[in-house]
């Protein structure tokens, strides 16, 4: 049965740095759950105080209803699969993923049993008594997954696993990961430096920066209503003009900017007029028809550069205000027609109020 983990103000300390700042997380049952942001962030370092490989210096965690802040690895009921393989090269696939059950004296019958359900559940059974150098990057994956879930742990943990597969790897184990967590029943704290691997497959995820959360929700949520400049612009790209707010109603926000006064359909709660805001214009929101009379949020320019690349072309436009470039601008059009490369031609685009975050600087 999958179970819940509970993260309640933990704090963790390496000598005079602080890496976790009293963090806290409820991650529900069955729940697959990313962690994410940029080096150093402390995302790592929280999924290892889970695991029990680091002790926190405050707060506690459970597992389910479980209180293991103090408990040892081997104590907790875990899986934990890491960025390399960390395969026995002279064991062949079935040894090594009965490897964690030999520690817990399994009965042979029953480890056996346990081991070829593994790894026909990762679609390696009849791989079983291969050696790991006769499997490519993707299958050994496979088979450290296969070693993660064969003792049948509670949570599952994983820490960046699929860094070291190439790009057409990285997207097949997206999948087998996600369907195989889902298939188990099983609740997964997953740690990625990658948008695109957690906006893909999570459940809800965490942003973090300097060793705290700045936003956690679903990857829908957390694209489209980011709760500061920060968030928005490591969850996706974004093009951030800045402004103060000329008034806010109904019908969102007005806010005035070097490039005309913009109209956004959504405000956060708490943000009032003549406060300072940041607003990001996602490139792929950016529209290329001709604007009618009294389209808002036009933006007049002129391409600098042009890169065609099949279904998108990206366009940087600058953005003059004061008779100067103070501001380039990415722009991706969808499905262009033509390939050809505009530089030096003028620009006029424009956004429509729903597609402009407001966001706090």
């Amino acid at each position: 049965m999958a179970v819940s983990i509970g993260i309640e103000k933990v704090v963790k300390t390496f000598g005079a740095f602080t890496a976790l700042k009293e963090v806290s997380v409820a991650i529900e049952p069955g729940e697959l759950f990313f962690l994410l942001g940029p080096s150093g962030c402390g995302k790592t370092t929280l999924l290892r105080c889970i695991a029990g490989f680091h002790t926190p210096d405050a707060g506690r965690i459970l597992i389910g209803e479980r209180d293991v802040t103090s408990l040892p690895p081997y104590k907790r009921d875990t899986g934990m699969m890491f960025q390399s393989y960390a395969l026995w090269p002279h064991m062949t696939l079935a040894e090594n993923v009965a490897f964690g059950l030999e520690m817990r004296k399994v009965p042979k019958a029953e480890m056996r049993r346990r081991v070829m359900e593994a790894l026909e559940r990762v679609h390696l059974g009849d791989r079983a008594k291969k050696r790991p150098n006769q499997l490519s990057g993707g299958q050994q994956q496979r088979v450290a997954l296969a070693r993660a879930l064969v003792i049948e742990p509670q949570c599952l943990l994983l820490d960046e696993p699929l860094s070291n597969l190439d790009a057409k790897l990285r997207l097949e184990m997206r999948g087998e990961i996600r369907r195989i967590c889902k298939q188990v029943g099983l609740t997964a704290v997953y740690v990625t430096h990658d948008q695109k691997e957690a906006l893909s497959i999570a459940d809800r995820l965490a942003v973090m920066r300097d060793g705290v959360i700045e936003q956690i929700g679903t990857p829908e949520a957390v694209y489209r209503t980011p709760v500061n400049r920060f968030v928005a612009g490591f969850i996706g790209e974004g093009n951030f003009i800045e402004g103060h707010v000329e008034g806010t109603g109904a019908g969102g926000a007005r806010v005035a900017t070097a490039f005309g006064v913009f109209s956004a359909a959504r405000v956060p709660a708490g943000i009032a007029a003549g406060e300072r805001v940041a607003l990001c214009v996602r490139p792929e929101s950016v529209r290329f028809d001709r604007p009618a009379a009294d389209a808002p949020n036009v933006l007049r320019g002129r391409y600098q550069q042009s890169v065609y690349l099949g279904e998108v072309a990206q366009h940087m436009i600058d953005l003059p205000a004061n008779g100067e470039v103070c501001q380039t601008f990415k722009a991706f059009e969808l499905n262009p027609l033509a390939g050809r490369d505009r530089a030096g031609e003028p620009a006029e685009v424009w956004v429509e109020p729903e597609q402009v975050i407001v966001t706090r600087c």
